[in-house]
């Protein structure tokens, strides 16, 4: 996810291993945001704009789970990333049946 307008821009990662709540695993802003960009764009992550979801997931610490009351805008979010992808959440567990 990352921010941008009029102020620094910010940027979130997040892993979602299908196993629990999705956790940040990389916050930054400026040049620093600009990298996470960079970095998800080379490796196919799909990205997704929304500030104010940034700003508050940028407060979050790194390997921290989300909030449950940010799971259901988060889910949306990661079934959209993984319809782009032409994948399902459950691809998400790999093979551990």
């Amino acid at each position: 996810m990352s921010e941008s307008g009029n102020s620094t821009q910010a940027a979130v990662a997040l892993k979602y291993d299908g196993e629990k709540a999705p956790t940040i695993t990389a916050t930054g802003t400026a040049e620093l945001a600009e990298e996470i960009i960079r970095i998800a764009r080379e490796h196919g992550v799909p990205l997704y704009e929304n500030p104010e979801l940034a700003g508050i997931l940028a407060r979050l610490d790194l390997n921290e789970e989300i909030p449950e009351t940010l799971y259901r805008v988060v889910a949306e979010i990661l079934a959209f990333a993984f319809h782009l992808q032409g994948k399902t959440p459950e691809d998400a567990r790999g093979d551990r049946s």
